[in-house]
């Protein structure tokens, strides 16, 4: 199985993208949170600066909509050339919907449980996304820790993704760090988003390194 590291730029310096996106190069695609201040009580990016850092990362780019309205305005994110964009089944109207209109514009499409979300009405519809992103903190900060019972949830779609064999990245985002990554790898998850645990470090390419090897050894031993 694949293992990915996507380390949020929300920790990042906002100033400098390029020179942050440079420390990163090793990573598998770069994290990049949208928020709206409505959704979720932060603000961040819009859809031109998000086209802008398409055009300098040497990544493909990992975008999570933390929005209002998604039907509206995800679209346009995919149309950047975002190679990922996910939405959260609680601000839209039709997921399913949604994402079929990503994947025809050349998106992988993602949705995002918050941590209250039940994933059980999502199994039955896993083969419509790309992505299952499972948070595992509330949406709108950084730095927070992982919320203890939302690996439930990571488990319970590893097992019906394992048992039909479905096509579809499984993302944690929240918390995830070397203490915990390899423990969240053999409940399931197959791609991490890392924020504080990357951008803390001065050498960060030897931490991406460092995680996407404990989350490897998660995964090889699953039960």
């Amino acid at each position: 199985m694949t293992v990915r590291i996507n380390p949020s730029i929300l920790s990042a310096d906002f100033v400098n993208f390029q020179a942050e996106f440079d420390t990163i190069s090793n990573a598998d695609l770069i994290h990049v949170d949208v928020m709206d201040n409505h959704f979720v009580p932060n603000l961040t990016f819009g859809q031109p600066m998000v086209a802008r850092m398409q055009q300098i990362s040497p990544l493909p780019l990992d975008v999570h909509l933390m929005i209002e309205n998604p039907e509206r305005w995800a679209p346009g994110f995919a149309e950047t050339g975002a190679y990922s964009v996910t939405f959260h089944a609680e601000a839209s109207q039709d997921p399913v919907a949604l994402a079929r209109t990503l994947r025809s514009l050349g998106a992988r499409a993602g949705v995002a449980l918050k941590p209250g979300t039940d994933v059980e009405p999502f199994l039955e519809i896993l083969d419509e996304f790309d992505m299952l992103l499972v948070m595992t903190v509330e949406p709108g900060f950084g730095g927070q820790g992982l919320i203890e019972d939302t690996l439930q949830k990571v488990a319970k779609a590893r097992r019906k993704i394992d048992a039909e064999k479905i096509d579809i990245w499984l993302q944690v985002d929240g918390g995830i760090d070397e203490n915990n990554i390899e423990r969240v790898a053999k409940l399931g998850a197959d791609t991490f988003v890392a924020g504080n645990a990357v951008f803390k470090n001065v050498d960060r390419k030897a931490q991406i390194e460092l995680l996407r090897n404990r989350a490897i050894s998660g995964c090889n031993h699953r039960q």
